[in-house]
């Protein structure tokens, strides 16, 4: 029996046309909108000799009046994806599009589940933020799932790492740059990380800003705890933390809501902040301002990068890739003050 031959894709017809899968997707969809004619019969002749025949699922997505999309978030209860959702939300509404929104609770497997799912649906377009490092990556089970997606016909936008889609990110690495700027600039030394997830994408991109400048400045570095993005996980780090290093004087959480579990945690222990520890946290939840002193953290636009996201699925060229990059804003509050220095703590007997 003989084998059937892989059927012709677009991408196909445009590598052999010489010309953008955008203008091969509009020559042959009957639109010859900004194609010249000799563009035109370059790909009507690639089409030809490959013998292409469209994908009707794809078609079906492209003419679609209103289709929707799906906005994967991994907890609609944090701030951090709250925010995110309601830029994309904003967007959706003025596009006249419905929105669903899918909840993963940090399961890889649920993200790989919802995309194929999407698929299954003919949906027009998949936000995802928030997701795993390796599952992005070439060949990983996300990655592998949304580009099948998209083959189809499907649109996708990141909110984390573009990673062969559009994307619209924030500058995490340089917002941990910042963080240790700020800390190290009040006289600190001896500096902690409360950290998310050791498999989320932007934990390790601010840890990375956050270590670099630490070890520029020729300081040891500073001790990192992994826990859940919780207050009850930013209190259970802080404590490991603490007990790793007692003389500890700074600690960076990296997201708002660890940090909030960090002062919890540095208050049972009998501590003050900032005058024994300082404490930062991440992303500026509307909570942030209200934290007891109120939280200085590392700001983050994340209703603007939700709607960007959005704004990309809906309008971008299917071949196009582009990456907004959002830069982060350092916020100074209360709860970080200048580092105590020797002789402080030494004339006070009960700092021993």
């Amino acid at each position: 029996m003989q084998a059937t031959s892989p059927r012709s894709t677009l991408s196909d017809v445009a590598e052999r046309a010489g010309v953008s899968k955008a203008t091969a997707s509009r020559v042959l969809s009957g639109s010859r909108d900004r194609v010249s004619e000799r563009l035109a019969a370059q790909v009507l002749d690639a089409a030809a000799e490959l013998a292409y025949v469209p994908n009707p699922h794809a078609r079906a997505l492209a003419r679609a009046a209103s289709p929707s999309v799906a906005v994967i978030v991994h907890d609609v209860g944090d701030p951090y994806f709250a925010e995110i959702a309601r830029g994309a939300l904003r967007v959706a509404a003025d596009h006249e599009r419905l929105v669903m929104i899918c909840a993963t609770f940090r399961d890889p497997s649920r993200e790989v589940a919802y995309v194929d799912e999407m698929r299954a649906q003919r949906i027009h377009a998949v936000l995802v933020t928030g997701s795993s490092s390796a599952g992005l990556e070439v060949g990983g089970k996300l990655a592998n799932a949304l580009e099948a997606f998209r083959q189809e016909g499907g649109r996708v936008a990141l909110m984390t790492g573009g990673q062969g889609h559009p994307a619209a990110v924030p500058d995490n690495e340089g917002g941990g740059r910042q963080a240790a700027e700020h800390l190290i600039a009040l006289g600190h030394r001896r500096l902690g990380v409360v950290a998310g997830p050791k498999r989320v994408a932007a934990v390790w991109d601010r840890l990375n800003g956050f270590s670099q400048v630490v070890s520029e400045a020729g300081l040891e570095p500073a001790v990192v705890v992994h826990a859940d993005f919780t207050r009850d996980g930013g209190a259970a780090a802080a404590a490991e933390l603490l007990d790793l290093r007692p003389d500890t004087t700074a600690v960076l959480a990296l997201n708002d809501l660890m940090a909030v579990g960090v002062l919890r945690l540095v208050g049972e222990r009998g501590r003050q902040v900032p005058s024994d520890v300082s404490v930062m946290g991440f992303d500026d939840i509307p909570l942030a301002a209200d934290i007891g002193l109120g939280l200085t953290t590392i700001r983050l636009p994340m209703e603007a990068i939700g709607a960007a996201a959005m704004d990309l699925a809906l309008t971008a060229e299917p071949d196009d890739l582009p990456l907004q990059v959002f830069d982060t804003e350092l916020v100074v509050r209360r709860t970080t003050g200048p580092a105590r220095t020797s002789s402080s703590r030494d004339s006070d007997p009960g700092r021993r």
